[in-house]
């Protein structure tokens, strides 16, 4: 009996102090291992999200690559533009849409098209009231009267030709002499002069004549009612700016080479940046012992052979066949450069080869070809980035389904385990008293004995 005694004063001791099972460390615990699959598949769900933002990333490349070539691609696009080159600008400026012949012209300017106008007497002010009268004026071949009502104003006037729609804009111009109306045709060359005539109770005075511009194209003569000439040259439109006193203006038509040098300095940009991000894929970083986000990808890595393939394109169409022609060369990493010099000396001697290369016959030229070849990975529907996107987006969707169903388990065992140990820890901490009890009991002399 002494010895139950002392095992269960022993027993006593030891749980006196105790404060019972902390339960939620304890679910926790249990629960953490149980969500071990779980971390598992987030951390799947993260690679895969990195794996969809860099592919996202080089769908883009590989489509701005392929907007780059759509001019290059285009038939009558920048590889046909024409440069309209003036020997002097202060009289002469010119434009040329796509495709004008090359070619060099002598233009003589000897007088600029010009606008009819008519201004009338001063008088005090703008708002200083008139004598009844009356003028007419002609304008394209018609002759419109114009009546002058006492009290009328030199604004009022002009506020009532305006309204007619003669084909004459007046104003009134103001100065330290006074104020007066101005008439000023709409448009400039003979047919559009206007005059003024019959005029009482206010009179006018001839500032300008409206007058054709006078010049020589080639030796030949021509008129314009405009300062803007068209039809002169094919294609050509001539902006006259002052005349040129008899002496000779030399206007150059050939291809923009400039237009064309910036649009091939895009595709090769845009190459670049598609190429470097392809590579670094495959890259090894020593320091981490890791590769690129997609080193596993066969989709990139086909892509990376079809991107340093595109760049041996052969041409079969016209004297340019390879991109070495035009000044673009492949260096030991897969990128490109590109010879400013080269291709605009290749443009500026044979702009149509240069288009035959990128064009081809049938649009099969080098740019067609990489285009199709781009758009076999970019395309919406088929493309092989869609279809990994979408694999990846479905991958994805699975393992949220998993993280899902492994949750509603967790959850029903958190609720049951804590049941189970809330119940263990309230009898841990009935289980002093009772032992008490016990020990009672066992030895109910043992208060007498102590005393």
């Amino acid at each position: 009996m002494s010895t139950t005694s002392s095992t269960l004063t022993s027993v006593l001791t030891a749980l006196g102090g105790s404060t019972g099972i902390d339960v939620t460390d304890a679910v926790d615990a249990i629960l953490y291992a149980d969500r071990a699959p779980e971390r598992g598949w987030q951390a799947q769900q993260t690679t895969l999200n990195t794996q969809a933002a860099a592919i996202e990333q080089i769908q883009s490349e590989a489509s701005s690559l392929s907007d780059s070539l759509s001019d290059l691609q285009t038939s009558g696009g920048v590889l046909s533009s024409t440069s309209a080159t003036s020997s002097n600008t202060s009289v002469l400026t010119a434009s040329a849409v796509d495709s004008t012949a090359a070619g060099s012209h002598i233009i003589v300017v000897n007088s600029l098209a010009t606008t009819g106008s008519w201004y009338s007497a001063a008088e005090t002010s703008s708002s200083t009231a008139l004598s009844a009268g009356s003028f007419s004026i002609t304008a394209n071949g018609t002759t419109t009267p114009i009546t002058i009502n006492s009290g009328d104003t030199l604004t009022s006037l002009a506020a009532s030709i305006n309204s007619q729609s003669l084909g004459v804009t007046a104003s009134v111009v103001t100065d330290s002499s006074g104020a007066r109306l101005t008439l000023v045709s709409q448009k400039s060359g003979s047919a559009a002069d206007v005059s003024v005539s019959g005029a009482t109770g206010l009179s006018f005075t001839r500032a300008n004549t409206g007058a054709d511009a006078s010049l020589t194209v080639d030796g030949v003569p021509i008129s314009s009612a405009s300062n803007t000439v068209t039809g002169a040259i094919s294609g050509v439109t001539l902006n006259l700016l002052s005349s040129s006193a008899g002496s000779e203006i030399s206007l150059n038509l050939a291809p923009d080479t400039s237009s064309i040098s910036t649009a091939v300095s895009s595709f090769v940009t845009a190459y670049n940046t598609l190429i470097k991000d392809v590579n670094s894929q495959f890259a090894y970083d020593k320091s981490t012992n890791t590769a690129g986000t997609l080193s596993g990808d066969s989709t990139i890595f086909a892509l990376q052979s079809a991107l340093l393939g595109a760049t041996n394109f052969t041409g079969t169409t016209g004297s340019i066949t390879s991109l070495s022609q035009l000044g673009i060369s492949t260096n030991e990493d897969g990128t490109l450069s590109l010879d400013t010099d080269t291709l605009n000396s290749a443009v500026s001697s044979n702009s149509s080869a240069v288009a035959s290369f990128f064009q081809g016959a049938s649009s099969n030229g080098f740019a067609a070809s990489v285009t199709n070849t781009l758009n076999t990975y970019t395309d919406s529907t088929q493309g092989a980035f869609t279809i990994d996107l979408k694999s990846i987006s479905s991958e994805y969707t699975d393992l949220g389904n998993q993280i899902d169903t492994l949750e509603l388990y967790v959850t029903s065992q958190q609720s049951i385990l804590t049941a189970k140990y809330n119940a263990a820890d309230i009898a841990i901490q009935e289980l002093p008293q009772k032992l008490k009890q016990i020990n009672a009991l066992l030895n109910p002399n043992s208060d007498n004995s102590s005393s």
